[in-house]
């Protein structure tokens, strides 16, 4: 096997790599890149048929990354929709997403009461928000959990920050579950404390 073929196998694994990807903007970023090495191995070995097919299909990957990057941080991507703690679709949601729950909120321990909200773009359900009233304004956030397609992107961003979500209902500070892993607070204006990111929040 000489060093060309190596390069069209790596573009190869590559593409079937982005079809494992479950988040969306990492699955068309591997394709691309994958794609734009099957052009230049297929155009070395004179394959044009599949040169432009990878080209096309880069037009079509560059298209949809502009597209999603573009509405990262439109807030008119996404809403924020209250529903009872007890509702039926979120015992749904909770229940299929419960092993990547555990795995990013280890602590979470589902319980009656509080606060739930659904966060949504389009018709998707994108990300889960439980949370317990506190004494003094405070928003004790038991759940945060964003879907795997959609943790390239900021629901976080708009929950927190542009919502008016947790102003609206009078609370004056936001405090996150303890202990989760990965945590993204930082980049939104948390400080840390404890094991927990707390916010403060302007009205």
């Amino acid at each position: 096997m000489n060093w060309l073929d190596v390069i069209g196998w790596a573009g190869s694994a590559l593409l079937v790599w982005s079809l494992l990807q479950t988040r969306i903007l990492r699955l068309r970023a591997f394709n691309l890149v994958g794609c734009l090495v099957l052009i230049g191995y297929n155009a070395a070995r004179s394959v044009w048929p599949m040169v432009g097919l990878n080209v096309v299909l880069s037009i079509i990957n560059v298209y949809y990354l502009r597209k999603m990057l573009a509405t990262r941080h439109d807030e008119r991507t996404y809403s924020v929709i209250e529903v009872d703690p007890d509702d039926q679709f979120l015992s749904y949601v909770l229940d299929q997403h419960a092993p990547d729950i555990a795995r990013f909120n280890p602590s979470y321990r589902r319980t009656s009461g509080g606060l739930a909200f659904l966060v949504v773009s389009g018709d998707e359900t994108a990300g889960v928000v439980l949370v317990r009233p506190e004494p003094g304004g405070i928003a004790q956030v038991e759940l945060d959990y964003v879907t795997p397609k959609y943790r390239d992107f900021t629901p976080g961003e708009f929950v927190y920050r542009r919502s008016q979500l947790f102003a609206a209902r009078g609370f004056h500070k936001v405090v996150t579950p303890p202990g989760m892993v990965a945590p993204y607070y930082a980049q939104l204006g948390f400080r840390p404390e404890g094991d927990s990111y707390v916010l403060d929040i302007s009205r």
